[in-house]
């Protein structure tokens, strides 16, 4: 259907006097004795196209186009209204596309997040969704152009893998057979399946993404992770996206310094993009969100020690739900504390106690900790963790020993250090996360189109 996009024709002038077709759905409806006014929105930008319905001009309007949730065809001249210096269509002639009942779930102008997560196939046509959705195709965008621009080579990891890169188990089962009681045992089982072993959705594109970096250099990976967690927070869900950069030669200050920069880059490349949406966040989520984002450009990042920055919570006037120790794995209150009170911005935190971190860190030489880092931020928490990874196949084994592992199935990550192991290291940005930090939006479950979390697969 031939027409024009309506941020076109509300953005530039090139079309003042001349007739059009614009198509979209109505956001709302105005109607008095000689004109009637519809807000349509075609999904193209934030902001609404004003079409001014003169009663007088003889032009016949089908009584279901000033329904909320219709979907109109008009044609029309756009001119520009004196009073806002908006540019509208005077309405020649509409067509009605889809019809839209008086149930149509949307009819309140405010609706509590809450009520719209219930209908994630509706949500998107809110101010709220649309402006969301933007931003997360702005950022992706961003990434891989970043990624793109610096010689980082694009790949694609699996996303059915027959080992565990967080070690943890916390894995959704892939199999063919489901629930069945002709196994005498669980070899028995998976060696009839699919696969002929055990496998899982991928929590990670990690392991296969330092395969490629030993070959390639410098690669990065863009889409879906998975994992099994029982939890119901607001950070947390089981499928998220995961970009994660491999590098080989790359020792931790020089992963930091990556990650900073990228960080940096998409939100500028956010506000400059979405100035529109950014306003929208700023009015109806987070008061301060522009002077916070354009704080993060323009400031360097703090880096941290662990063991100082554990002293310093406990020594925080504070008293933490949870107590804070050495060696304690820290929590959402802790992070935000030392982000948002002590530091007030974003904080890499550095060298973690290895017996809290993941098998395939590098260890430090005190025997202790492992050269990683996780980027705190305010509002949110832990956003990138990353780490230099073991480049000594001996350690790396002793590593996994410790945690219980089996070597099984990772002779492949094993080779890497067999045959010319370098130092390398590499990071994972959780997607929604920076989504949720630039727009201030508090829920995981409000920056992904289909949130899936425990008990919920709408």
């Amino acid at each position: 259907m031939k027409h024009t996009d309506i941020i076109d024709v509300i953005e530039k002038d090139d079309y003042l006097g001349k007739e059009i077709t614009v198509c979209g759905w109505v956001r709302t409806a105005r109607d008095s004795k000689n004109v009637a006014f519809l807000a349509l929105n075609d999904g193209t930008c934030l902001n609404h196209l004003q079409i001014v319905i003169d009663k007088n001009s003889g032009i016949e309007v089908d009584p279901e186009a000033t329904k909320l949730g219709a979907s109109l065809k008009v044609i029309g001249e756009v001119v520009k209204n004196d009073r806002n210096n908006t540019n509208e269509i005077n309405a020649k002639e509409i067509t009605v596309l889809g019809v839209c009942p008086a149930d149509y779930p949307l009819q309140k102008k405010f609706q509590k997040l809450e009520t719209l997560r219930e209908m994630p196939h509706i949500r998107v046509r809110t101010n709220t969704f649309n402006a969301v959705f933007r931003v997360r195709s702005v950022l992706a965008a961003a990434i891989h152009r970043f990624f793109q621009d610096r010689g980082y080579v694009y790949i694609n990891t699996p996303l059915i893998t027959g080992s565990d890169c967080e070690g943890a188990g916390e894995m959704f089962q892939v199999t063919t057979i489901g629930y069945s009681e002709d196994y005498k045992s669980e070899e028995e089982y998976y060696a009839d399946d699919f696969f002929g072993k055990k496998t899982g959705l991928s929590v990670s594109g990690q392991l296969e993404g330092e395969v490629a970096a030993m070959g390639l250099g410098k690669i990065y990976t863009f889409g879906p992770s998975f994992r099994a967690e029982n939890s119901n927070t607001q950070r947390h869900a089981a499928e998220f996206w995961h970009v994660e950069p491999e590098i080989a030669f790359c020792e931790l200050p020089d992963l930091i310094e990556i990650a900073e920069e990228m960080i940096k880059y998409i939100i500028k490349e956010y506000m400059d993009k979405c100035p529109e949406e950014l306003k929208f966040f700023e009015q109806r989520f987070e008061k301060g969100l522009t002077d916070k984002l354009l704080s993060v450009i323009n400031n360097d990042f703090a880096v941290v020690d662990y063991t100082d920055a554990i002293e310093l919570l406990k020594k925080a006037d504070v008293k933490f739900e949870f107590p804070v120790e050495w060696g304690c794995d820290l929590q959402s209150e802790h992070e935000r504390y030392i982000t948002e009170q002590i530091y007030k911005k974003p904080v890499f935190l550095i060298n973690y106690p290895k017996g809290i971190k993941s098998f395939y860190m590098k260890q430090n030489d005190d025997g202790k900790t492992v050269a990683a880092t996780d980027l705190l931020v305010p509002g949110v928490g832990e956003i990138i963790g990353g780490s230099e990874r073991e480049a000594d196949l001996n350690k790396l084994l002793s590593a996994m020993e410790e945690k219980g592992m089996s070597t099984e199935g990772y002779d492949f990550y094993l080779d890497l250090r067999k045959f010319g192991s370098v130092p390398h290291a590499g990071f994972g940005l959780g997607f929604e996360r920076i989504i949720m930090y630039v727009t201030g939006m508090s829920n995981i479950r409000d920056v992904i189109l289909y949130p899936r979390t425990v008990g919920s697969i709408k």
